[in-house]
């Protein structure tokens, strides 16, 4: 079944997980709409083995299957853009779904160009937020791909859908269902649905998978020294490392010891408040390092109008503006601030936190003799009181010519 034209005059390109619901929308395109299918499995760090969602793509009856292995520009093109950003959405999420998305909707319009498809589809719900992100991203770069969302007018419940699939012969394997919806890559895990639609009730210890409880973590702190080479990490501990190899030993030895654990409430762009758990030890670390190695290699003027820029740049990220100019804008402007963002971070990592326990670089901004308070001193204390008047003049002068406030009556 699958692997060879049918006829059909159209072809869509299908984002392709394997699961339940994009196994039944191969065969709804094409029974539905008269489509061929042709899916796109894309590998971003998550669990499961690419070829074989690839070859059980063919078996539900897609003409052609594609499976694409994207850590590397993931975390190259992708990760390291925000994380030049330092980006937190509402403070807290380090946006790995979120920046995902984009990728996947470039490699879905570059097949669709490949394979001469009209249009592209995928199986997100009408509620969330990466209906929005695949689609805006699609459209901003092909304007003139149609895109299809099935699941927008779903009316088929789990059951209905299995039983849609052994009516058809769809292999697809029914087991225990989770209450959770998860979704990962390298980035980050989340988590949303079943008892965390209470903001009341404390996450399960099932809903976490990646992170140990901070009470169960080593009683011995553990320290990484990371090096930074113009914003970029590219060694732990000495050790020099690939982005997608260094992303994943931290991932792992923060999840030993409970970092990277987030419970918020958040705003969704279609309107709601959400509340998600999210793990994510490796963007935890690497954000909290780099902002620290920031802080020392850049000027007060410049971390402060950075900041501002960070903000609105989680903020495209979250709301699907990955490819508008003002994100463009944005990573050049932190293309070039990074220049000078080099040097090493020790971060200590300690029952779910991880803290940075020491800086340096070779283009630090941090005078010794100008911050000691010892006998080194070099600081012209006696520049201090001309400069208070200064600085101060303004309002003096503001104070002066103020009118008394006179009082009624």
């Amino acid at each position: 079944m699958g692997g060879s034209s049918t006829g059909r005059e159209k072809k869509v390109v299908l984002a392709y997980s394997g699961g339940l619901d994009t196994s039944v929308l191969v065969h709804w395109l094409m029974e539905e709409m008269d489509y061929d299918v042709v899916t796109l499995t894309v590998g971003l760090g998550q669990p499961g083995d690419l070829e074989q969602v690839k070859k059980k793509a063919l078996d539900t009856g897609a003409v052609h299957a594609e499976a694409v292995d994207a850590c590397e520009v993931f975390a190259k093109e992708y990760i390291v853009p925000s994380l030049w950003s330092n980006s937190l959405y509402q403070g807290k999420y380090p946006l790995a779904t979120a920046l995902g998305r984009p990728l996947i909707a470039k490699l879905q319009v570059e097949a669709a160009r490949r394979h001469g498809a009209v249009a592209i589809a995928h199986g997100c719900t009408g509620k969330g937020n990466d209906q929005v992100r695949l689609e805006v991203a699609a459209a901003a770069l092909d304007p003139g791909l149609e895109i299809i969302a099935p699941m927008r007018d779903w009316k088929m419940s789990r059951e209905d859908e299995i039983k849609y699939a052994r009516q058809r012969n769809i292999p697809v394997t029914v087991s225990k269902e989770s209450p959770y919806s998860i979704d990962e890559n390298m980035w980050g895990r989340s988590c949303e649905c079943g008892p965390l639609e209470d903001p009341w009730v404390e996450p399960p210890p099932d809903a976490y998978e990646w992170t140990r409880p901070p009470a169960d973590a080593p009683e011995k702190p553990d320290y990484f020294e990371i090096s930074f080479k113009k914003g970029v990490p590219v060694s732990v501990n000495g050790k020099k490392l690939g982005l997608v190899d260094l992303i994943e030993l931290l991932n792992k030895s923060g999840g030993e010891h409970g970092v990277g654990r987030i419970d918020m409430v958040e705003d969704r762009l279609v309107g709601i408040k959400s509340r998600e758990i999210y793990e994510a030890p490796a963007a935890v670390i690497l954000i909290e390092a780099h902002m620290a190695l920031e802080r020392l290699t850049l000027t007060r003027e410049v971390l402060s109008f950075k900041t501002v820029m960070e903000q609105k740049a989680a903020q495209l990220t979250y709301e699907g503006l990955w490819f508008s100019p003002l994100n463009a804008a944005i990573t050049e402007f932190n293309r070039e601030i990074q220049k000078r963002v080099t040097g090493e971070v020790r971060v200590k990592l300690y029952k779910g936190s991880a803290i940075v326990a020491g800086t340096r670089s070779v283009n630090s901004l941090y005078d010794l003799g100008l911050a000691t308070y010892d006998s080194s001193d070099i600081f012209d204390h006696n520049a201090a009181e001309g400069f208070i008047k200064l600085w101060g003049l303004p309002l003096q002068v503001w104070s002066k010519a103020e009118k008394p406030i006179e009082k009624d009556g």
